[in-house]
């Protein structure tokens, strides 16, 4: 069973993140939203194109949440906005969404 790339990462959020969400991964970062499939969608949250190859994120609501401060994605980035609240890790780049999941950012070589 080899693997042959990344389909999708989930971050978790609380209940009402929606607004949220998109103005954090939309607005701020320039992600797409996409439409989740109808079956999913009474269960909140919302989903973001990640790249040319179809990956995505998706923004999950989780009733009992706790943001995940070690465990993390990694986006590719053509440039870093210096006015984001970036911290760095030596040449490592982090900021957190609007509920304190760490997030980071690698420039594309």
């Amino acid at each position: 069973m080899p693997i042959t790339g990344i389909d999708h990462v989930q971050v978790a959020a609380p209940p009402g993140c929606e607004a949220e969400a998109r103005r954090f991964y939309g607005e701020l970062l320039g992600m797409e939203e996409i439409e989740k499939p109808e079956e999913l969608k009474q269960r909140g949250g919302v989903w973001f194109k990640c790249g040319d190859a179809g990956q995505q994120l998706h923004v999950g609501v989780t009733e009992n949440f706790t943001p995940s401060s070690k465990a993390h994605p990694a986006f590719t980035v053509t440039a870093l906005d210096k006015t984001l609240p970036l911290t760095w890790d030596g040449p490592r780049c982090y900021l957190n969404d609007p509920w304190g999941n760490r997030i980071e950012l690698v420039p594309a070589t």
